[in-house]
């Protein structure tokens, strides 16, 4: 296993995405392709893949992904994992590490839409290609009692607004969603977007103020496709919501829980003090990452099981 300081990790993600930030918006001295090629990299270098999970590339009805297979893998369990990084950065070989410790513990096929990222393609392709790529595996044969939706970050926020899109065209719900540190509302109006800028370790509400602009593409940041604490979500299968005490992101985390269980969603907000964004990414280097995946896997197995 690679050894990991934890501090020294956020901070050089907090580089890392000042650098995507500027590459997006045409400054500095890097191109966005090589940026990205240099993101992969520190995710790979960083997290690499668990032994005994096989990726396969796979064409989803047109949307590139890839399939996550662990030697311990179910038949009649299945997970759709939506990548985070601002939707401007990430792939699905960056993240094997997560994505293959996921699919290990819950003995699933995963499958990863590598969807298109701004500003060459704004919003909403990403929310586009992951619900052409749920709707591929349910043509497959899956049944969607048999599938559980994940994401971080801006695929975090994805794992509400891809079902809310999904269900607006006609698609039957999954078994569960679970969404870790969401970008829930681009907006960024929640309290602490203020009172903890600076604490969070990669995370600013200047860069994702930032990066919203390069995203929307003029769309409305309270569009409820881009920032789902303004969704309508009836009908939405039971969530899981999972964010750090010291997240920008902590308030409109909680104000989409609060929508969730207004709109009747079973929903569960569980918040890890004193943790910074996605630190799922750092099980096996943090307790408290590993625990968060057990939580995940938990929550996950338990509605695969009653669906």
């Amino acid at each position: 296993m690679v050894s990991i300081d934890v501090p020294t990790f956020y901070q050089e993600w907090a580089a890392r995405s000042g650098g995507v930030f500027a590459a997006a918006a045409g400054q500095g001295p890097d191109t966005l392709d090589d940026i990205r090629l240099a993101y992969r990299k520190f995710f790979q270098d960083s997290f690499p893949a668990p032994n005994g999970v096989s990726f396969v590339p796979v064409d989803a009805d047109g949307v590139p992904a890839e399939y996550a297979t662990p030697a311990n893998a179910a038949t009649s369990r299945h997970m759709v994992y939506l990548h985070g990084g601002a939707y401007l950065v990430g792939d699905p070989q960056g993240y094997r590490g997560l994505v293959g410790t996921l699919a290990e513990r819950l003995h699933a096929r995963v499958l990863v839409p590598d969807y298109r990222l701004a500003p060459e393609a704004v919003f909403p392709a990403a929310v586009d290609d992951a619900v052409a790529a749920y709707r591929w595996l349910l043509d497959q044969g899956v049944a969607p009692g048999n599938v559980v939706f994940a994401g971080d970050s801006a695929g975090g926020a994805m794992a509400i607004s891809v079902l809310v899109a999904a269900r607006d065209r006609g698609l039957a719900m999954p078994s569960a969603s679970i969404a870790i540190s969401p970008w829930a509302n681009l907006e960024h109006t929640g309290a602490t977007m203020r009172t903890l800028d600076g604490i969070d370790p990669s995370v600013s509400r200047a860069g994702l103020h930032s990066a919203a602009d390069l995203v929307l593409g003029g769309t409305p940041r309270n569009n409820p496709l881009a920032s789902p604490v303004f969704a309508d979500t009836r009908g939405l299968p039971p969530v899981l919501i999972q964010i750090g005490g010291h997240e920008v992101m902590l308030s409109d985390a909680i104000r989409l829980a609060t929508r969730l269980a207004t709109d009747a969603v079973p929903t569960r907000l569980d918040i890890e003090p004193q943790m910074g964004h996605v630190w799922h990414l750092l099980a096996g280097h943090l307790p408290a990452a590993d625990k968060a995946i057990a939580a995940a896997v938990a929550f996950a197995e338990e509605h695969l099981h009653a669906a």
